[in-house]
């Protein structure tokens, strides 16, 4: 705008789209204060997640769901600096393949893959992030962490958690227990314009930490040490493992499991056992 123009902003017609970098704004939970539930973070004065101040937030995408057979495709990572919740940097890179059979899921096309571009020196630009972070941080860590020390990919020394089993998401955002990264977006104000590409679920998990108010203590909760517990309910009680976060059959078949800590399972209202108690030892 020219110096001496009218300065007045025209209204913004109903249709028109908003600039996306216009919404991911200073961080902010739009949603109103509620009673404390049991699963809520409550702020705690000086609660810090020890020696975290940047996380490293990954994805990839690949060609199937074994690592003994299947190739991871791309890696998406975002560094992300914990107290001044903001991004420090991104990549993104594609590794060539000859087929994909996930690309009705990915959408990434083996052709693609083969075009030139400078993954190896993206692929050296990743190490040196990872080398800079604190903390691995993935939605379904366990999937995402099986490919790295294969290939080309570099095995990665760091801690990991995951955004979707570690963390326990504020009750007032009515998220299942186990949310995927787009129900996770939508519950934080967060627009999803794409999915099942590596670098867009990495911005995804970004700009929901910028509107995490007590970052720090998610982190710090997520990040305590965990064992698999199984459920001790009838069948006619199942319903409150399964509103609890417990899965049937996964890991341990015909059994309700949950990864919990300590302080997790004193606040369950049903009664648990570790998973790798013996059955002698839990029929006492």
């Amino acid at each position: 705008m020219s110096e001496g123009a009218d300065a007045t902003p025209l209204p913004q017609s109903s249709w028109e789209q908003a600039d996306l970098l216009s919404l991911v704004g200073a961080p902010v939970d739009q949603a109103p204060p509620a009673a404390a539930p049991t699963d809520a973070v409550a702020p705690v004065a000086g609660q810090e997640a020890d020696g975290v101040s940047t996380l490293l937030i990954l994805d990839t995408e690949t060609t199937g769901l074994n690592p003994e057979r299947d190739q991871c495709i791309e890696v998406g990572a975002v560094l992300f600096s914990v107290p001044d919740r903001s991004v420090l940097s991104q990549v993104s890179f594609l590794l060539p393949c000859g087929h994909n059979p996930a690309e009705v899921v990915n959408g990434i096309a083996p052709a693609l893959t083969q075009r030139p571009q400078p993954w190896q020196p993206a692929l050296a630009c990743f190490e040196a992030m990872v080398e800079a972070s604190d903390l691995l941080v993935a939605h379904n860590a366990a999937f995402d962490k099986q490919w790295f020390g294969s290939g080309v990919l570099p095995a990665l020394a760091k801690p990991w958690l995951c955004s979707m089993e570690d963390i326990r998401w504020p009750a007032d955002r009515h998220l299942r227990s186990n949310p995927s990264v787009r129900d996770l977006a939508l519950a934080y104000g967060v627009p999803v314009w794409a999915a099942h590409r590596a670098l867009t679920d990495c911005i995804y998990l970004a700009q929901v930490f910028e509107r995490c108010v007590d970052l720090e203590g998610l982190l710090a909760q997520g990040m305590e040490p965990r064992r698999l517990y199984r459920a001790r309910l009838s069948y006619e009680e199942r319903h409150r493992a399964r509103e609890a976060g417990f899965r049937w059959n996964e890991p341990i078949s015909g059994a309700w499991s949950r990864r919990l800590s300590e302080r997790e399972v004193t606040l369950l209202d049903f009664p648990v056992v570790p998973a790798d108690e013996s059955p002698q030892r839990q029929s006492a």
